[in-house]
């Protein structure tokens, strides 16, 4: 029986409209929802009512709860003519819809009725699933027809008694109104770095080191092509499941394609291993620990043994790689364990040739009956039950499945969860907001003096503490807010205490309170939590004497919510690969779909010395939103094949996937301590790829050492974005790019560094108490966590950016300083013609300029980038890297370097930040001649400023505006005869203004 049901509570509303034309209203709100219908009471005469009602809406059929909405329409009751005005609608979408535990009050903004309905405030509600049998669902109303959409009598809803006749007009159906929220824009300013000049230590750190210029074509053509970088992006064409892929566009395959359709698709022979029966005792003692061993050619696995069990059932699959197949014939022995030698019960061989293949969706190989046989073939006793086929790694059993080959080296016993594919989902995060604002009745032992109290809050590893106090009084007042972050589910408490310095370096606890995250409150918006007191208890025993002379009563008032409004930064921001909040009720519907196939890696640097040339190990990790993905680990292999595919809901094109390659350090025996060695990374930005193009590319696997920038190989993806509808992306381009919270309330960049490192330490312990553990080494690399570390090639890099975006404005500048000093006769002329046009017709300066950049894009779009982005050794400034910048970047925090070495890092980076003072030295000095014009700080100069002034108003008043335009536009293009080397008198009186550097020490 169904016992789902959707909970909505209706708290309150805010700042209503008056209807009632006296500045009031007579609010009550009415609920739909599968066509039942609740009605709340009627809040007479009240612009923010409060009801505080629940009512339970039953879920006939589970399965359509996607297709359903939650609607809750206000509106106000007119007694006297027993009418209803609409005050405001919101419509709730099942993403919203949230089990119990996870339900708070969310305020919603009222929707307009119509396109010029005047409507405004919001309407707090508390919608939540629930499965509790004991509850049952509320009456619904009745609606104005009795058999709404024709319904047979028997589902017709039923009118409550309770209903009076003059409230049965208000069942009046309400047209649809889609709730959208949208949070205000907020526009960052973004600074600009200033250039940084030479120091003497070393080579210049900001002089651009020229190297001969590489001309490399992605997409050239076949009687053109040149060759490729060894560092860039290659094209391929590999042939999928779903067909070839060339250029982005798929050719169909003649075989019928399956759900892997951007994976290559590889054969593997599987061996499931079910059960025995039967079994003959083969000890002294009548008992048989048996256990199964496969083997195929040189590759052999094993199940786990069972003491003294005739009947044993192991239902373990194998599974190894066609291609590595050498043998055509099959061997299941089951055997006996033995301290000294297993024994071997029987036999079970099958010929390869005759093994049958499955595709899916087929049904899955039945497994049969097998009876046992010795070395000669003679029937045994005991039986085997078996299946083995040949399929691909889209069959079901692949996931599960123990893979020979990747055993074959290595104890398999002992890495059997390292070789695995997995998928892993990060915790849910949040932030934890406490307002610490006083305490009263603070005890202290020492009655001769007043307390010097601070509160120390904690949650786990994360301590923070408030400033110390110094007050007359024993009731500290400090009012701070103070962040943390809290991850689900909830282990750790939060603990508060007020501690008293009474010496140096000497704190004494006063009280102490433990908090559990469970019973803490959650916010979605910046609606105010309301502030409650505490009891604080003594944390160590004290006289019972005592305790009746002095009663402990000391208490603490504090405010604290779980914030839900916020998207917890746990990776770099300029790589975010989700920006949703924490609260599933704030996410907006999915816009696309992400698809991802890893095929194989190419061309691996050996990271072991097992073999004769050494070998890698490799896994691959993906990571995109909370999910994360691992491929099986790829044993004794410098070109593994991985063939596997993924795929991620998409929220925003605005994100980042990342794809890590790392070697497996876990295999090797007794050096499970080891860290996994990263390989290399890529990249991938979802707004630069096309909807719905395939794209295959080989990416080179760039790592930087303490030596200089390496390549480690090449990673072969399938990439494809498919886009739900292109409207709604269309629309996220005119969203803020974060939740609205962090624009209302937003967090300073110290707390966002700090709260963006708590939350990778949290992911990273999270995942690697998963099996298999996802390392914290491979959660640091795929987050990015150091890259807000110092370092002089990320200067010098940043620096040349900067002056690559300023590149086109300071060619243009030049270009027109030619214009200006007759270089090109021809050309200057033809600028004063079309100077003169433009005088003459001022209205089309701007139709010239904006038709003007629409002609550059259409230029651009035959250049337009043809493939993804990925990892750039000249834009990242690691191809002339100087030895010592790179020391310095890999160096610890704090340093471990000689004296004398820090010492000379520290007298560049002083001469290097000099400059940089420098500079913003001279802007600032720019901008406060610029108020200087009108502060009267140089009284002759604004004197001079004013007169120019009014007289440049009346020359205004009395001459055309096009007449001044063309003078002042030939005087500045003037012939060099009629020019001066010296300073104009504008900039000398410029320069001649006082600034603030007079007040400086």
């Amino acid at each position: 029986m169904n016992n789902l049901k959707l909970g909505v509570e209706v708290v309150s509303a805010h700042d209503l409209m008056p209807k009632d034309g006296q500045g009031s209203s007579n609010p009550f709100v009415e609920l739909h929802f599968d066509r039942q219908k609740f009605r709340t009471s009627i809040k007479d005469k009240d612009l923010n009512p409060v009801w505080n009602e629940l009512f339970y809406f039953n879920i006939a059929d589970p399965s359509s709860l996607p297709d359903l909405t939650l609607e809750a329409s206000v509106h106000s009751m007119n007694r006297a003519t027993n009418s209803r005005s609409f005050l405001g609608k919101v419509q709730i979408a099942e993403t919203s819809f949230v089990p119990f535990s996870e339900a708070v009050v969310m305020h919603y903004p009222l929707g307009k009725h119509r396109m010029f309905s005047r409507v405004k405030g919001e309407l707090a509600l508390k919608v939540f699933l629930t499965d509790d049998p004991s509850i049952k669902p509320s009456n619904p109303l009745p609606a104005i027809d009795p058999r709404p959409n024709n319904l047979p009598p028997s589902q017709v809803p039923q009118e409550p008694e309770q209903i009076s006749e003059g409230n049965k007009s208000l069942l009046k159906k309400e047209p649809k109104h889609t709730f959208h929220s949208i949070p205000n824009e907020v526009q960052l300013q973004q600074s600009s770095a200033p250039p940084i000049e030479p120091v003497r230590y070393v080579a210049d750190p900001m002089k651009h080191e020229s190297q001969p210029s590489k001309v490399v074509r992605m997409f050239p053509s076949l009687s053109s092509r040149q060759p490729m970088d060894d560092y860039a992006l290659k094209e391929t064409s590999p042939l999928l499941g779903g067909g070839q892929i060339v250029r982005g566009r798929v050719i169909p395959a003649q075989k019928p394609a399956s759900t892997y359709d951007l994976v290559e698709q590889m054969q593997y022979l599987f061996v499931r291993v079910v059960k025995a029966r039967d079994l003959p005792t083969m000890d002294v003692t009548g008992s048989l620990d048996p256990y199964v061993e496969v083997r195929v050619g040189n590759y052999k696995g094993k199940t786990k043994h069972f003491e003294k069990n005739q009947n044993p059932e192991w239902n373990e699959v194998f599974a190894i790689s066609r291609d590595r197949v050498q043998s055509s014939v099959i061997e299941v022995v089951v055997k006996d364990k033995d301290l000294i030698k297993d024994d071997s019960v029987g036999i079970v061989c099958f010929d390869l040739n005759d093994v049958p293949t499955r595709v899916p969706p087929d049904s899955p190989l039945a497994p049969e009956w097998y009876r046992l046989e010795d070395k000669e073939g003679d029937k045994r006793k005991g039986e085997l039950m078996v299946a083995v086929w040949i399929g691909t790694q889209a069959d079901e059993a692949f996931a599960d499945a123990w893979h020979l080959d990747a055993a074959a080296p290595i104890d398999a016993a002992a890495v059997s969860s390292h070789t695995k594919s997995k998928v892993y989902h990060a915790p849910k995060l949040w932030y934890l907001r406490v307002n610490v604002i006083d305490a009263q009745d603070i005890f202290i032992a020492d009655k001769t003096r007043f307390p010097d109290v601070y509160a120390k809050v904690q949650l786990g590893n994360q301590i923070l503490k408030t400033r110390p106090v110094q007050s007359r009084t024993f009731n500290p007042l400090w009012n701070e807010d103070l962040m943390f972050v809290a991850a689900e589910p909830f282990e750790d408490q939060l603990i508060i205490s007020i501690e008293d310095r009474v010496g140096p370096n000497k704190d004494e606890v006063v009280g102490r309170l433990a908090l559990p995250l469970g019973s803490i409150e959650k916010r979605l918006d910046d609606h105010l939590i309301n502030a409650r007191w505490y009891s604080l208890q003594k944390p160590v025993a004290v006289d019972v004497d005592q305790l009746k002379e002095d009663k402990f009563s000391s208490k603490i008032q504090l405010r604290v919510c779980l914030e839900g409004g916020y998207h917890v930064l746990d990776e770099s921001t300029h790589y975010s690969s989700d920006l949703r909040p924490t609260a599933k009720q704030l996410w907006k519907p999915s816009i696309g779909l992400l698809e991802l196939g890893i095929l194989n890696a190419e061309g691996l640097h050996p990271m072991k010395t097992r073999g004769e040339n050494g070998t890698c190990d490799t896994y691959c990790v993906a990571k995109y939103g909370r999910k994360w993905v691992r491929t099986r680990t790829i044993v004794d292999s410098l070109s593994p094949k991985y063939n596997e595919q993924y795929t991620w809901e998409v929220y925003d094109p605005a994100t980042v996937l990342t794809v890590g390659v790392f070697d497996n350090w876990q295999l090797e025996k007794g050096d499970n301590g080891n860290k996994d060695a990263k390989i290399g990374k890529v990249r991938i930005r979802l707004s630069t790829l096309e909807t719905g193009r395939v794209y295959t590319h080989s990416y080179p696997l760039l790592v930087l050492h303490p030596s200089g920038v390496k390549k480690m190989g090449e990673l072969h993806l399938a990439i494809r974005f498919s886009s739900t509808s292109f409207v709604n992306m269309m629309h996220i381009y005119s969203r803020p790019l974060l939740p609205k919270m962090h624009y209302i309330q937003p967090l300073n960049m110290i707390q966002q560094d700090m709260l963006r490192h708590r939350a990778v330490q949290i992911v990273a312990a999270r995942l690697s108490r998963m099996e298999p553990s996802l390392r914290k080494e491979v959660v640091e690399y795929m987050s990015d966590v150091d890259s807000h570390m110092w370092s002089m090639r990320r200067s010098k890099a940043n620096f040349f950016r900067l002056m690559s975006v300023f590149s086109g404005a300071i060619a243009a500048s030049r270009w027109f300083a030619n214009v200006c000093v007759w270089k090109n006769p021809i050309t200057t002329v033809l600028v004063h013609i079309l100077f003169i046009m433009l005088v003459c017709f001022p209205e089309l300066i701007l139709p010239t300029v904006f038709l003007y950049m629409f002609l550059i894009g259409l230029w651009n779009y035959r250049f337009r980038p043809r493939y993804p982005p990925h990892m750039n050794i000249k834009l990242s400034h690691a191809e002339a890297v100087h030895p010592d910048e790179l020391d310095e970047e890999f160096d610890t925090f704090p340093t471990s370097r000689s004296d004398d070495m820090v010492r000379m890092r520290y007298d560049r980076l002083r001469s290097v930040a000099g400059r940089i003072q420098t500079v913003v030295g001279d802007l600032a000095t720019q901008g406060e001649r610029l108020q200087a014009l009108l502060s009267w700080r140089d009284p002759r100069a604004t004197a001079i400023f004013l007169v120019f002034c009014m007289v440049s108003a009346i020359v205004l008043y009395t001459t055309p505006l096009q007449f001044l335009i063309a003078l002042v536009g030939f005087y500045i293009m003037r012939h060099p005869r009629f020019r001066n080397r010296m300073p104009s008198a504008p900039l000398n009186f410029f320069r001649r203004l006082p600034a603030k550097t007079d007040s400086l020490l």
